[in-house]
């Protein structure tokens, strides 16, 4: 099977083997542990916002990159999009001169899988290209909070740390201002030219790596449609004749129509993320999770009637047993849906758009008649979604504040390498690794091989990131679908007020929402009602979701609304 690492610099793409963005909701929504002791006398501030005029005086300087030109440009927020066949000898330089200096960095990150032995021929070539000798400090992915908590805590930290969004809880973000290097005097303005392919990452995701007023991450971009998609057996529903739902009735008379239990089919698995979407629910991802102006006034979206209803649209597909048992028990998110999807135990499921080729790319030899592909996100009247923007960064390598200007400067080097953007030789090491050892190529596609397998996985990637990129050689069609999708749904997507803003809430507030997501899962599979979620809003509001919205509202008063 051809790896996913030729769209690997688009966000849905690199989330796909981190977290779906569904997954990575639910770690926002939890519990989270508090740290110890993060604090720090040239902290800076530890709450709020930088943007406007005090943005602008830090953020670098856009340079757009022209090494190499997309078959399809990106538009409405979407990612660019490659759908030729990839040529080796074709690729071109983006770094033509070794920034690094030989000198050593220790990198923290998270780590999906079996980490490959520490001197691997990945990790030499990569030192090798970029002139640095990067040491990797991997950590299991899936309890990495934990780790960054302990970690962050200590007098310990190392050269660089990697931290997700979704791991942006409790004190982790105050000791993120407190711990990390401020990269302003190597990045802000003109500073960034010096590091061209930094120089082109869009200018919307350095501000989101603003932290307590300064440039403290190196950002992974992401595109600002959404990443969750409605992925639906497009095979069957020709076989069938089923017409595409456009409409939340419209779906539920499908999924009635189609749910045949006793043969082992049903409609869907839990749906509840595309609810949101249907019903225009402001279901942000990221903090602030929430928020946003309704005639006027700063409302959280459990305020909202449209949160409610997409609620109860979810647990009517669930009444109706139209949803693999599967979803009932609750594993929807916690095993792998492919294999049932692929077998046609469910037709649609909502998940992370990586899935798309991901699914595809699985089924190809096997299952040749297997066509998955992306529905279009539909209001739930029928009329044209109302959609919201992502954040256009997700993840951040952070430099420890204690580190040397020759260790910064080391770390740009490798940022200025993992940056280089899709049809360039310093991508193709970073994402496949050396030719002939980790993939090969055979008409236009490279393929990994064992060792490629073993070894290119998520490390150097997770460093900095080119702009968002769909790359399919191997299933040009998906590529273009993806994008095409993202394009169409970006028409219909509207920034909020805190769009870009990277906002630290005080960390009284750090656990106000821990117990929604269990609640909302709680409702839909019909163990609670409505009306228990109506309490808890009630009860989140006293016990400070009011406080919060005027904390908020203070923010939008002295930043202005990023609102479209």
């Amino acid at each position: 099977m051809t790896p996913n690492a030729a769209s690997a610099s688009s966000a849905p793409s690199r989330r796909s083997f981190l977290a779906s963005t569904a997954v990575a909701a639910v770690a926002v929504g939890g519990g989270v542990p508090l740290l110890a002791a993060c604090g720090g006398s040239d902290s800076g501030s530890r709450e709020g916002t930088t943007s406007g005029k005090d943005a602008k005086k830090i953020l670098p300087a856009f340079v757009a990159s022209n090494v190499v030109a997309p078959d399809i440009p990106a538009k409405n927020g979407s990612a660019a999009g490659f759908t030729r066949k990839l040529a080796i000898a074709d690729l071109r330089t983006s770094v033509p001169e070794k920034l690094g200096k030989g000198g050593k960095v220790t990198i923290m990150s998270p780590f999906w899988g079996s980490p490959p032995k520490s001197d691997n021929a990945y990790y030499r070539a990569m030192n090798d290209l970029i002139g640095t000798d990067v040491h990797w400090q991997n950590q299991d992915g899936n309890t990495y909070e934990q780790k960054l908590g302990a970690v962050l805590a200590s007098s310990d930290v190392p050269d660089v740390v990697v931290v997700p969004s979704w791991n942006l809880n409790g004190r982790i973000p105050s000791a993120v201002i407190s711990k990390f290097a401020d990269l302003g005097p190597y990045l802000s303005g003109d500073a960034v030219k010096e590091f061209p392919n930094l120089a082109a990452i869009p200018t919307d995701a350095w501000q989101r790596s603003i932290f307590g007023g300064a440039l403290r991450g190196l950002p992974m971009p992401q595109p600002i449609v959404t990443g969750i998609v409605p992925l639906y057996r497009q095979d069957i529903f020709e076989k069938e004749g089923y017409d595409v739902p456009t409409s939340a009735d419209a779906f539920m008379a499908w999924a009635k129509d189609a749910t045949n239990a006793r043969a082992k089919r049903w409609a869907c698995m839990d749906m509840k993320w595309t609810a949101f979407q249907a019903f225009g629910v402001l279901s942000g991802n990221e903090k602030p999770l929430g928020w946003n102006l309704v005639d006027g006034k700063l409302v959280n979206r459990v305020e909202t009637e449209e949160f409610l209803e997409a609620l109860e649209w979810t647990r009517k597909l669930f009444a109706a047993g139209v949803v693999h048992p599967d979803a009932e028990l609750g594993k929807s998110q916690a095993t792998d849906p492919g294999p049932k999807f692929a077998k046609g135990e469910f037709l649609v499921y909502a998940n992370n758009m990586s899935q798309w080729w991901s699914r595809t790319a699985e089924q190809a030899t096997q299952n040749p008649d297997f066509r998955v592909w992306g529905m279009d996100i539909f209001a739930h009247d029928g009329g044209d979604p109302r959609l919201w923007a992502e954040q256009p960064a997700g993840i951040w390598a952070f430099v420890n504040r204690k580190a040397s200007e020759s260790v910064i400067r080391e770390v740009l080097a490798v940022a200025n390498v993992t940056a280089a953007p899709y049809g360039t030789k310093e991508y193709m090491m970073t994402n496949y690794g050396v030719e002939g050892t980790h993939y090969t190529v055979k008409d236009g596609v490279p393929t990994k091989t064992d060792q490629g397998n073993l070894d290119v996985l998520n490390a150097y990637v997770m460093v900095a990131s080119p702009a968002p990129t769909v790359a399919h050689p191997d299933f040009p069609a998906v590529a273009k679908g993806q994008v095409e999708w993202q394009q169409r749904m970006g028409a219909f997507t509207r920034k909020t007020p805190f769009f870009g803003m990277q906002i630290t809430e005080p960390s009284r507030y750090a656990n106000l929402s821990s117990d929604f997501e269990q609640l909302e899962d709680d409702i839909t599979r019909g163990r609670r009602k409505i009306s228990d979620m109506q309490q808890a809003v009630s009860d989140w509001k006293s016990k400070g979701g009011d406080k919060l919205r005027d904390w908020y509202q203070k923010i939008l008063d002295e930043n202005g609304s990023a609102a479209n």
